[in-house]
């Protein structure tokens, strides 16, 4: 079962996360393979798309916030083989995420190559609040996948941190790691000095500007924290993780999965495609269906298709029971 640990350092300014996903990343990377027209993830863009994955559900769980998470990582023509990375995360912690490849993936593929050839590469974090207020928009920040020198960043973990220190102005430490069964990562963030923040620059302060880099404690804890290699991330539990990392710290630990595990679900459905369809028009839909039997349209990130034949699409044009007027089911 996927699992995620939040824990604090006693007295210290310094607070974590911890999260595998089991079941939840093999459920994505099993439902990829099982697509006939696409087949399975190359290695280096599976790798890639679990650490976004478990970057998007360490994030999501950091902030209180109650809509959707979204990490998109995107380039253009000439970027790489890889036009589109996406991983969202609901506040319950239920996730999807996918990747659209348009090239050959060569063998051992880093981030510069696979999505940030031509430094036009770019990372989105979106909250898209659940409950949104008239005319409330959704908050996107933007980084670029190289570091203020203009060097590519090769890393999810990197590109991540860039935009914390940017967005929140809190130092932040992340580690990642992803193969073919589970996608795991660790987050330490600097405590602010003032604020509570959301990822939507609500803790920009000169309090908190002042403080970054200056954090002795939070110092040492990043250091242990990035001797993680990739292999105990995977591999070790979290008490074991935790130990080997922080045994001579008084931890606070919260209980596993509080207040929700993570689990693999999509947003997608039937009645989604079926709004999609009757938005595109009846004349539409019935020139589309004079040229094959059905129409079929597949969720890129479940792989479930829905098909409507001919019956199925007129009946989406048909006003509902007691609606004489015609209109939208």
């Amino acid at each position: 079962m996927s699992e995620i640990h939040k824990f604090l350092f006693d007295g210290l300014p310094v607070r974590g996360v911890l999260v595998r996903l089991t079941d939840a990343w093999q459920t994505i990377l099993q439902r990829r393979a099982n697509n006939e027209s696409l087949g399975a993830y190359p290695q280096p863009v599976a790798e890639l798309l679990g650490e976004l994955t478990a970057a998007a559900v360490l994030m999501q769980s950091n902030i209180k916030f109650n809509g959707s998470l979204e990490l998109q990582i995107s380039g253009n023509a000439g970027s790489g083989p890889v036009k589109l990375a996406v991983a969202e995360v609901q506040s319950n912690l239920s996730l999807r995420a996918t990747a659209s490849i348009v090239g050959e993936v060569p063998d051992g593929s880093r981030l510069s190559a696979l999505i940030n050839q031509n430094q036009q590469g770019r990372c989105a974090v979106t909250l898209d609040p659940k409950d949104k207020l008239p005319g409330q928009q959704a908050y996107q920040g933007v980084v670029p996948l190289f570091d203020d020198e203009g060097k590519p960043l090769e890393h999810i973990s990197s590109v991540l941190e860039h935009y914390m220190l940017q967005s929140e102005q809190l130092d932040t430490t992340l580690v990642l790691a992803a193969n073919d069964t589970v996608a795991a990562g660790m987050l330490l963030q600097r405590l602010p000095v003032q604020g509570d923040g959301n990822l939507a620059g609500s803790m920009v302060s000169k309090a908190n500007e002042d403080a970054i880099g200056n954090n002795e404690d939070y110092n040492r804890l990043s250091l242990f924290a990035k001797s993680l290699k990739p292999e105990e991330l995977l591999n070790l539990s979290a008490n074991e993780i935790l130990h080997r990392l922080f045994w001579e710290e008084s931890i606070i630990r919260y209980p596993a999965n509080t207040p929700h595990a993570p689990q693999f679900a999509c947003t997608c459905s039937r009645e989604r495609v079926g709004r999609m369809l009757f938005n595109l028009g009846q004349e539409e839909i019935a020139s589309i269906l004079s040229e094959r039997p059905n129409i079929e349209v597949g969720c890129e990130f479940c792989g479930n298709q829905e098909r409507f034949d001919p019956i199925d699409a007129a009946q989406l044009f048909l006003p509902p029971v007691g609606d004489l007027s015609g209109g939208v089911h």
